[in-house]
């Protein structure tokens, strides 16, 4: 028997959090002027000052989110390792942002809130394709 309704509600709403992700480090990294005229001057002025390492965790996060997605999709056992690369990309991002002194504005309780709900998907997701990896229902 395969996957029900859940299965699929759940995947195609991680590749749908995770294709906004990888919008985000892409406009991002890109300097996309349009897109970061939303964003405070001081996160700006930060995210220019951090060193060029920094993008690799940030694409391995969205990036390995998005491929773990897609692969759920395929019903694909390797979407596990794929969640688990995305995890470690935010662990050290996370490292990183925290020790490098964020800007106020990055540590309001929205923002916050915006971070607990990243850490929750990227947590749950790994789970759950594991759950599935378990049930038979990836291959």
């Amino acid at each position: 028997m395969g996957p029900g309704w859940r299965y699929w509600l759940v995947a195609a709403a991680a590749v749908a959090w995770n294709a906004f992700g990888c919008l985000d480090f892409t406009m991002t990294a890109s300097r996309n002027p349009a897109y970061l005229a939303q964003v405070p001057p001081d996160v700006i002025d930060w995210l220019d000052a951090a060193p060029t390492w920094t993008l690799v965790p940030w694409a391995l996060g969205v990036w390995g989110g998005l491929a773990g997605s897609l692969l759920l999709l395929l019903r694909s056992r390797r979407a596990v390792p794929a969640f688990a690369v995305s995890l470690a990309g935010l662990a050290v991002s996370q490292v990183w942002q925290v020790s490098a002194g964020m800007p106020a504005s990055m540590t309001t309780p929205p923002m916050l809130a915006v971070t607990a709900v990243i850490w929750a998907a990227a947590l749950a997701l790994p789970w759950f394709a594991w759950q599935q990896r378990r049930e038979g229902v990836l291959r």
